[in-house]
């Protein structure tokens, strides 16, 4: 098209017509202005078409992580569960005064020791944060509600903390004082019943049950945010 006004002009100078190449010359401007403007277009929808497919593949990567988190937790909740029945079983066991029953209390004083501890494989959020991707997510909601769910990980992260440092400074001096672990054998029994004891059993359960409160919280809003983000991605595929 363009090729076609450059003969017409050549052919309206040649017959000296300026006013009729003025036209063509104007109509020739037109043309190439348009051009730009579809080139720009076009480009345009690629680079959002480009920024859609990431905020998509970023949505499935985020709820992959989340389900791998839950999965964790999950695990966590049942590990607790379990040691909270034992627990409360031991402080029966010595409010009772019940030494027929010392080896299951020596057996459960041991799993003192453990406690549960959830680390995530890797962070999204914070990695997307970091690097400024973030700003691909278009969906304000989802971003506040991993916002809330990143503190929910701060705070179980503390309770964890917590938990670790309490077996450091008041189960380990009291097991190693009281119960010959090499072989699982009480060596101090009336330590072992004492309501100093019973005390250690009942500040881990408290501990366990904050994190297992925190855990159940973090469940729920794993819960929700797929939610949001099942919407999302079928709205965007």
């Amino acid at each position: 098209m363009i090729k076609f006004f450059r003969n017409i002009r050549k052919n309206v100078l040649n017959e000296g017509k300026t006013t009729k190449y003025a036209k063509y010359a104007i109509g020739e401007i037109i043309l190439v202005v348009i051009g730009i403007l579809i080139a720009l277009s076009i480009n345009n929808w690629n680079e959002k078409s480009i920024e859609e497919s990431n905020e998509l593949k970023y949505y499935k990567n985020i709820k992959r992580q989340l389900i791998e988190d839950k999965n964790a937790i999950n695990v966590n909740i049942d590990y607790n569960t379990h040691y909270l029945k034992e627990y409360q079983q031991a402080i029966n066991i010595i409010e009772e005064n019940d030494t027929t029953l010392v080896d299951s209390l020596v057996r459960i004083s041991v799993n003192l020791l453990e406690f549960s501890d959830f680390h995530r494989q890797s962070n999204i959020y914070e990695t997307m944060v970091n690097s400024g991707e973030i700003k691909l997510l278009k969906n304000q909601q989802i971003i506040e509600a991993l916002q809330q769910l990143e503190e929910k990980y701060i705070y179980i992260n503390k309770l964890e903390d917590t938990h670790s440092q309490a077996v450091i400074k008041f189960v380990v001096p009291n097991i190693i004082s009281s119960i010959k672990v090499l072989n699982m054998r009480a060596e101090n029994i009336e330590k072992l019943y004492s309501f100093e004891f019973q005390n250690l059993f009942a500040l881990v359960a408290d501990l366990m049950t904050g994190k297992n409160e925190a855990y159940e919280n973090i469940v729920f809003r794993i819960n929700s945010i797929n939610k949001l983000l099942d919407d999302e991605i079928a709205r965007k595929n």
